[in-house]
């Protein structure tokens, strides 16, 4: 029997950092990971849209988005979590 994986499955990492709203073009929540790097977030974002809460997101880096907000790369969130 085979398992096929879809690309979200194959691809999804855990990524962790605080997160920030942006007021920029009309609004968006970002993730500011530990290692610096800045995502904006997308997908299911609700539970840790509280801005400065430290979280754990499971998720996709989508290289193939474009956004008006254009600060950074765009992370799909499947789940997420606040963390102390």
């Amino acid at each position: 029997m085979h398992v096929r994986l879809s690309r979200y499955t194959w691809d999804m990492a855990k990524f962790r950092g605080k997160v920030h709203r942006s007021d920029l073009e009309g609004g968006h929540w970002q993730l500011i990971a530990d290692d610096g790097t800045t995502y904006v977030l997308e997908g299911t974002t609700k539970g840790i849209e509280i801005d400065g809460a430290k979280v754990e997101i499971d998720g996709v880096v989508d290289r193939n988005v474009m956004s008006f907000a254009m600060t950074g790369p765009t992370l799909t969130v499947k789940s997420g979590k606040a963390i102390s």
